[in-house]
């Protein structure tokens, strides 16, 4: 009778679990990107907007009436109003500060609170951008840095890339919208592509 062959031995660790040494320091609990992110969209739907043609931009035109009544509120239930009453807040403000209403209260009871419509507006916006999952100074805080290091990105980028040709016509020289210059002949690179043949490599 043949030996029963010797079980495998079972690994200490299993082959998707993540490693628990991931860095020094505490855990993130949250990404600075999303923390910014979903300040900035709180900013955005906090306020009317019209588009300026000078700028060539969309700015800020007056504030929500339903985001002034969150200013106002005083209570969960007046939040709840705040939100539902016409005219009621879109959807996403809805399911997202429905869930954190003494998170709200706590921000607008702060004693550094501000005073201006537009600055409260923005302050409640980048307290709430963490979410609850880091505190409110911790959140306006990220978005500080976030802000900042946004502003120092270049706003430029690329409008047209142009190639080198060398046509049949015999023009040789850069492209023009990616046609040759001289006879109009379009750059058309996938068949080239597919058959694996015309096309130079660099």
């Amino acid at each position: 009778m043949a030996k029963r062959k010797k079980a495998a031995r079972k690994p200490k660790f299993a082959l998707d679990t993540c490693d628990a040494e991931s860095g020094r320091g505490r855990p993130r609990k949250a990404q600075a990107s999303e923390i910014y992110g979903r300040a900035e969209n709180y900013r955005t739907y906090f306020w009317e907007h019209r588009y300026d043609k000078r700028r060539k931009q969309n700015v800020r035109d007056h504030p929500q009436e339903w985001s002034l009544r969150i200013l106002a509120a005083s209570s969960e239930d007046d939040l709840r109003k705040a939100l539902t009453e016409p005219p009621e807040a879109p959807f996403y403000i809805q399911m997202q500060f429905g869930n954190i209403f003494p998170l709200i209260l706590s921000v607008l009871r702060e004693r550094k609170f501000p005073k201006t419509v537009a600055a409260q507006l923005d302050y409640l916006a980048d307290s709430l951008g963490g979410y609850g999952e880091v505190s409110p100074r911790r959140s306006r805080d990220v978005c500080g840095i976030e802000r900042a290091r946004a502003r120092r990105t270049p706003q430029f980028k690329i409008i047209r890339h142009e190639y080198y040709v060398e046509c049949s016509c015999g023009y040789k020289g850069p492209a023009r919208d990616n046609r040759c210059r001289k006879c109009r002949a379009e750059i058309n690179p996938f068949p080239d592509m597919l058959w694996g043949n015309g096309m130079e490599h660099f």
